[in-house]
């Protein structure tokens, strides 16, 4: 096999036309970006309304480690293995960011021979929705400042801004930034600093939203900053939402592409799991669900976080109800948990699989408190052994939850029917019995601290006075029915990113929170995590370039 790009290059894709047909979706209801690529007409996803809603299937995975699980790939596979057993399938994915892939990832249209193609394309600006989402984000920072140029009518506390900057790139240098630098022209002087795009409320308020109106509605609605006595401001009160809207018409209207089996892939919107709600749009999720039987869709990083919010954020907002679920999980991934390093992930070790299944053990725990019925999916990788695989297998069956050894990253659909056929059934079947984690009515200082303690295993969280002040604010602005939305490192349950497995008895410190009025929900930064990621030490921007022919290298 060839790496992920070659064998992208080698698919032949279908005009997008014709895979839009496998759907009923008539040529002029596509807005075409070239023969492979098309957004859906917001005419045509209005006309959708009142169909009935397939079932849908989410894909989430252990703990994610150096070693790799899988999660796109598994959900680019199980899609093509439910058509391929002739079912009417669609998947649903994010967006990817242009942090990591020139960062650590280096793309994220899954692997092998489960792949969304134009691989590049996706890749690289895709249809340019984060730079449409960028600029009505920095639009918006722009009439802050401009406001308070010239008069500051509103009574903006220059001090009491929490409205940032974004760009879709890592660069630490601009977590804290000063502006208004250089003289009376230039406005007034202030901290400020950059958030990476995809933690911005713009996209998250993008990917809740159910229409154009809605949109612009929660745009409205975001507190970019306060009085001096405290008084909320809002994007409206600078008339900042019906302009951000426009810039976001056409980035609104859901992206539709192919796998490499040329079935359908809807990929719009891309908040990251770590530091925001981690899930597709719903506007694409529903217009799956109105066009295909079953749609398989993604939520970033482990069970802890994209699943979390998925259930407690995307499908209280949207009233969807999950049908069935699968946990991803490799052997490599779960010697990690088990104190393997890196260096001997090639060497059979069956003990480290079985140790580190605790952390897979977690997350089979974590799902259940969802009442969404489970399978686990273990992406298989070439060195792994039979005894390895099989003690995975054991251990989930001694759990009475059943697991599939999956080829689809060698084989595609072919490599995970057996799979697919049971998810089939499940997502059929009636054992569904969706419920979210905690009621609107509990207050949120208990929302975190019950994610913290149920979910991530943790004795208790540590919340300082301060952090207290801005919940009881919060409520006491009528903000208190809002989930909460946990923004932690993914590496582990506990806040310390070496700590794998499944750690117990540990705090989770809660060093701040922030309003996300217009998303619907309020983000809790736990421990040292960041809003801005930095690029690692030898950066995958490194070895991506053109060769001689004009073609991408570098993108896995």
């Amino acid at each position: 096999m060839g790496s992920d790009i070659e064998i992208a290059r080698q698919a032949k894709m279908l005009p997008i036309s014709r895979v839009a047909a496998g759907l009923d979706i008539p040529a002029d209801a596509l807005f075409n970006y070239g023969p492979h690529i098309a957004k859906l007409t917001p005419d045509f996803v209005d006309s959708l309304q009142g169909r009935p809603e397939g079932k849908l299937i989410l894909v989430t995975a252990i703990s994610p480690t150096p070693a790799g699980e899988g999660k796109t790939t598994t959900t680019v596979g199980l899609g093509d293995g439910l058509n391929r057993i002739g079912k009417r399938a669609a998947i649903c994915l994010r967006e990817p960011s242009l942090g990591p892939c020139f960062g650590m990832k280096g793309g994220a249209a899954g692997g092998g021979y489960a792949q969304v193609v134009p691989m590049e394309t996706i890749n690289l600006h895709f249809t340019g929705d984060f730079h449409a989402i960028s600029t009505a984000h920095n639009l918006l920072s722009a009439l802050i400042d401009n406001h308070i140029h010239w008069g500051n009518e509103l009574g903006i506390d220059s001090r009491r801004i929490s409205w940032k900057r974004v760009m879709d790139m890592n660069d630490r240098a601009l977590r804290q930034i000063t502006v208004g630098m250089g003289g009376v022209g230039n406005g007034y002087t202030r901290e400020d600093g950059f958030d990476i795009t995809v933690a911005s409320e713009v996209m998250a308020i993008f990917c809740l939203a159910n229409n154009l109106k809605d949109l612009e509605e929660r745009l409205g609605a975001i507190v970019v900053a306060y009085t001096r006595d405290r008084q909320p401001i809002l994007a409206r009160d600078l008339n900042a939402n019906g302009a951000m809207t426009t810039l976001l018409r056409d980035a609104f209207m859901p992206n539709l592409v192919q796998t490499l089996e040329n079935n359908p892939a809807f990929i719009h919107g891309g908040p990251f799991a770590n530091i925001a709600h981690g899930c597709n749009s719903v506007t694409a999720t529903r217009t799956a669900l109105k066009l295909a039987d079953y749609v398989v869709t993604e939520a970033g990083f482990g069970a802890d976080l994209g699943a979390e919010k998925f259930f407690d954020i995307k499908c209280r907002k949207a009233g969807l109800a999950p049908s069935a679920a699968v946990i991803v999980a490799t052997v490599r991934a779960l010697k990690m948990h088990g104190g393997v390093d890196k260096a001997q992930l090639g060497e059979e070790n069956v003990e480290a699989v079985t140790a580190g299944c605790s952390n897979l053990g977690r997350h089979l725990d974590n799902m259940a408190r969802f009442g969404v019925p489970v399978v686990v999916g273990i992406n298989r990788f070439v060195k792994d052994t039979k005894a390895e695989l099989d003690a995975v297998v054991a251990y989930c069956n001694e759990r009475g939850v059943e697991a599939f050894i999956n080829a689809h990253w060698s084989d595609g659909g072919a490599g995970i029917e057996a799979m697919a056929t049971r998810v089939g059934e499940l997502a059929d079947g009636d054992q569904a019995r969706f419920r979210t984690l905690y009621p609107d009515d509990m207050p949120l200082g208990e929302k975190i601290r019950t994610i913290a303690r149920d979910l991530y295993g943790a004795a208790d969280v540590a919340i300082d006075s301060r952090v207290t002040k801005k919940l009881a604010q919060f409520e006491a602005d009528g903000h208190g029915r809002l989930p909460v939305c946990m923004a932690k490192t993914q590496y582990s349950f506990s806040t310390d990113a070496g700590l794998r497995g499944a750690p117990e008895g540990h705090i989770i410190p809660i060093r701040d929170v922030h309003l996300s009025a217009g998303a619907g929900f309020v983000v809790a930064l736990c421990g040292e995590m960041m809003t801005m990621p930095g690029l690692p030490r030898t950066p995958a921007a490194n070895v991506i370039r053109l060769n001689d022919k004009g073609e991408i290298e570098g993108l896995f």
